[in-house]
């Protein structure tokens, strides 16, 4: 099928999944409660949500590109999509057969201008990883290269070939639905949805530029520098195009290979531990984080003596900044979380823009507040021995005020969570104890002092001003008390002076008025009998009249 009819045909199939499901769910969300038939959407609900997230994860399996980007994407946005949907996008893995070798050499010697053979002294044509946007492989760098960069071996990642026009298609579709979806005043109300679509353009682009993501890896490598606990790989920035990105090959012991850790003599429960205390400093000190930091992104790296490691995070193609705005807010959640509040929290999340005007923040302090009283700083472990029956009722509860709840994510937020939930994820897996508290209340702890010293500032400054207001106090009121006995207190009225200010000025207008008439009718008299008088008095009365005329008061 040549190039432009297959586009055509993937662009139409998109829109009859989404125009379908619009319609279907039209059909039960709108159409029967109108007519009455509102339990028989209600009690259909869950099944047909699960069945919407199953043909969407199989369509995007089937289509890849942009598909399962999307699929991932939407997993996330639990301001968006209900949980039956993000729980069966949540695990979405971007795995597609892989394009031909002889493809991705053609792509790959247009964008370096050479010969593979001339920059790679071999190149291993079974792929590390085949994924919808590229094509990672092990190779070894021509003798030139390797004099100059100091290391031999590389992993080369390519970009799927035909890619770009998958993506115009893709994202020409998702345009189109979200102007659909914004016809819809029930979810534009809600969310900006063109909006939502452009953000996820964004991101897409941003992933498949190799330039972007080499100086997001020396970004976060910096961020690092001198930091033993943390390894990242360099870039062969000679090597490395938009399409192509050559880096350091930094494999070694998978971060969830609980037996090859076991067997290089390193305990996972350290290994949770540091990876919890490395991501929660890009949290709260850098600013910038690793917003993808799933196992195949992480390695373990025993250091040569043997009595400690090193992680290695790669892929820097997803990577969350916060901003100024954002991390205060976290730090008034992390504040309001050590200490159980819960109208704090509600202040943090209205702080970072999480909740829109007009929220009920009654009820959400109150789920915080019970939320805090009863599972506050528990582990996964003490979780998991909890009776079900008391999330049930918590679910109850609370469930329909938090898929109500007019929540609006800003991006850095959910990247944030994504990164946050994953590092749970992980620590859970490393050690079935881990309990992410252990490793927030250093940062709590830290933060609470800082903002104690923040207040003993402030009543430093404040105690400073009082106390020069003080000082210059009797001063003050001694030369006021000199005023009044020498009777020079001047008291300002601004309204009543303006307004005997523009009575007198119309008294003395009028006044100019009865002269000029006066001047007038008697110039007027006397010009018969003496023509001279006459006139001298009727000229005089033109200066009257000018100051009747333009003498008034100018606006202010």
């Amino acid at each position: 099928m040549p190039d432009a009819q297959h586009d055509r045909a993937r662009y139409r199939r998109i829109l009859r999944f989404a125009a379908w499901h619009l319609i279907v769910t039209w059909w039960y969300e709108f159409l029967l409660p109108r007519i009455g038939l509102g339990r028989i959407a209600d009690r259909t609900r869950t099944a047909r949500m699960h069945t919407v997230a199953r043909r969407f994860r199989a369509l995007a399996v089937e289509l890849g590109g942009l598909m399962i980007k999307l699929g991932q994407f939407l997993s996330t946005r639990l301001d968006v999509l209900p949980p039956e949907i993000t729980k069966e996008l949540e695990d979405l893995q971007d795995e597609v057969p892989a394009a031909p070798f002889d493809q991705i050499r053609a792509l790959a010697e247009a964008d370096l201008g050479v010969p593979l053979d001339q920059v790679y002294a071999s190149v291993d044509e079974e792929p590390v990883a085949s994924a919808s946007l590229g094509q990672v492989y092990r190779a070894r760098l021509a003798t030139a290269d390797r004099g100059i960069v100091g290391y031999e071996r590389v992993v080369v990642k390519v970009q799927r070939p035909g890619i770009a026009d998958i993506i115009a298609v893709d994202l020409a579709a998702l345009r189109r639905v979200g102007w659909w979806l914004s016809r819809f005043r029930a979810i534009s109300q809600r969310v900006d949805m063109p909006a939502l679509v452009e953000e996820f353009a964004r991101t897409s682009r941003e992933e498949v530029d190799y330039l972007h993501e080499a100086q997001n890896a020396e970004r976060f490598a910096a961020n690092f520098a001198g930091d033993a606990r943390v390894r990242v790989p360099q870039i062969v920035w000679e090597r490395t195009t938009r399409r192509v990105l050559t880096l350091e090959d930094v494999s070694a012991i998978k971060i969830t290979d609980i037996d090859g850790l076991k067997a290089a003599r390193i305990d996972p429960k350290a290994v949770a531990a540091v990876f919890a205390s490395v991501m929660f400093d890009q949290f709260f000190e850098h600013g910038y984080f690793h917003a993808d930091p799933h196992p195949g992104n992480l390695f373990v790296e025993p250091t040569p003596s043997g009595d400690g490691f090193a992680l290695t995070f790669v892929d820097f193609g997803m990577m969350g900044e916060i901003p100024v705005r954002l991390r205060n807010a976290l730090r008034s959640l992390i504040i309001a979380s050590a200490s159980r509040n819960g109208r704090g929290m509600v202040d943090a999340m209205q702080e970072a823009g999480v909740l829109l005007p007009g929220a009920d923040t009654v009820e959400l302090e109150r789920a915080m507040t019970e939320v805090f009283a009863r599972f506050g700083g528990m582990g996964f472990a003490e979780l998991r021995e909890i009776d079900p029956r008391e999330f049930r009722r918590f679910a109850l509860e609370f469930g329909d005020l938090m898929v109500t709840m007019p929540f609006q994510m800003p991006e850095s937020f959910l990247l944030l969570m994504r990164a946050v939930s994953l590092t749970s994820g992980m620590g859970s897996s490393l050690d079935p104890g881990f309990n992410a508290w252990d490793t927030v209340e250093p940062y709590a702890r830290k933060l609470l002092r800082e903002e104690s010293l923040h207040v003993v500032g402030d009543v430093r400054r404040q105690a400073i001003e009082a106390a020069g207001i003080a000082w210059r106090m009797p001063k003050r009121i001694d030369s006021v008390l000199g005023k009044l006995e020498d009777g020079t207190v001047a008291v300002s009225v601004p309204h009543l002076e303006n307004a005997l200010d523009r009575a007198e000025k119309t008294v003395k207008r009028l006044v100019s008025a009865l002269i000029f008439c006066a001047m007038l009718v008697a110039g007027a008299r006397l010009h018969a009998d003496a023509p001279g008088w006459g006139a001298v008095l009727m000229l005089g009365s033109l200066v009257p009249l000018a100051h009747v005329v333009f003498g008034r008061r100018r606006p202010r």
